[in-house]
């Protein structure tokens, strides 16, 4: 059983190399037994997905063959394999765009987002959203009340990060928290710091107008990283997190903790960078990263229809299929928070 709508063909926006994208004509996917299959409409536009874009690579990923990007993706399920049910099609879903395998060690103990062979949506060998119909499997299919829209629904990814980030940096009440980096995930990671009760939330960017968009998102204070660099240093937090992959903001972060402080690293910059190691021992503080996330979307979607959380408002533009390299290019200009590409447009 499906919707009678389902064409035999789609459109798909493709990067065929660096810096160059085809509007192609591709089957559309069966679901497997236990997939679903969603029309998409909308997603988010990622930086991982410029990075691939711009350098045909990101950290050890490397594109070698077609690829459509895009991983923050929500749409409506339109068919469904033989072992979901049919009661399914027409819900309006969330895609979490991860696949990992059911076997291992990691998945078996709740890390599945760790899981080595996992295939993740627009990282190379598994195709992303930015085409018009997407197979996940069902229990990745998050349904949403109608009161979340669609954008909204699309960015339950990047707000499913902040939340993993939040968890891992135990924001709690009263806590003077430092985000350095406000671009999406960093502003969603301010608004989990809001939400989770800390008093004091400092957000640094050297973009002005991000540094005025971290005010609207939770922000008690913005900073230049540059003009403020003292103040940063001194600022004696009880959590840092680093959302810009900068290894100036990382080291000053980190000097920025009280002792006993968590550092949580979230952007991704150079591979290898200097860290303030006799301030980590003597100070014991504690530094980890974060990968994703795993059992975020309850919460994510808990926290957007509860209205505690505004992911419509960080929307800045958006666009057709046909503009998918339009939307990638956007984000260079520091005006602009998200992009959302519109597949059925």
């Amino acid at each position: 059983m499906s919707d009678a709508n389902v064409p035999a063909t789609m459109r798909a926006s493709v990067l065929t190399a660096a810096r160059r994208i085809e509007l192609q004509e591709r089957a559309v996917p069966e679901p497997a037994a236990d997939e679903v299959l969603v029309r998409v409409t909308a997603v988010g536009v990622c930086g991982s997905d410029v990075h691939f874009y711009q350098d045909g690579h990101l950290g050890d990923w490397q594109v070698t063959e077609p690829l459509v990007l895009g991983h923050e993706s929500a749409g409506v399920i339109v068919d469904v394999g033989r072992d979901v049910s049919p009661s399914r099609i027409g819900q309006r879903v969330s895609v979490e765009p991860q696949h990992p395998s059911t076997t291992s060690a990691e998945t078996l103990r709740g890390d599945y987002n760790l899981d080595p062979h996992m295939r993740f949506f627009a990282v190379p060998g598994t195709d992303g959203a930015f085409q018009e119909y997407v197979t996940i499997q069902s229990h990745f299919a998050h349904s949403i009340p109608d009161r979340v829209s669609d954008w909204a629904a699309a960015l339950l990814e990047p707000l499913s990060v902040a939340i993993a980030t939040g968890r891992r940096a135990g924001f709690s009440a009263g806590d003077r928290v430092l985000i350095t980096g406000a671009g999406p995930v960093g502003l969603a990671i301010a608004q989990i710091a809001r939400v989770s009760g800390a008093s004091e939330i400092l957000v640094s960017d050297l973009s002005a107008p991000r540094r005025e968009a971290a005010r609207r998102f939770g922000a008690t204070t913005a900073l230049d990283p540059i003009a403020d660099a003292d103040a940063i240093r001194e600022a004696g937090v009880d959590s840092f997190v680093d959302a810009s992959g900068a290894a100036r903001a990382v080291q000053g972060g980190i000097e920025s903790l009280r002792p006993g402080g968590r550092a949580v690293l979230v952007g991704m910059g150079l591979p290898n960078l200097e860290l303030p190691v006799t301030q980590i021992q003597n100070k014991e503080l504690w530094l980890t990263g974060i990968f994703r996330y795993a059992n975020t979307w309850p919460a994510a979607i808990a926290l957007v229809a509860s209205g505690q959380v505004d992911l419509d408002a960080m929307v800045t533009g958006t666009f057709a299929l046909g503009e998918v390299e339009a939307a990638l290019s956007s984000t260079s200009d520091p005006s602009t928070i998200k992009s959302v590409v519109e597949p059925t447009r």
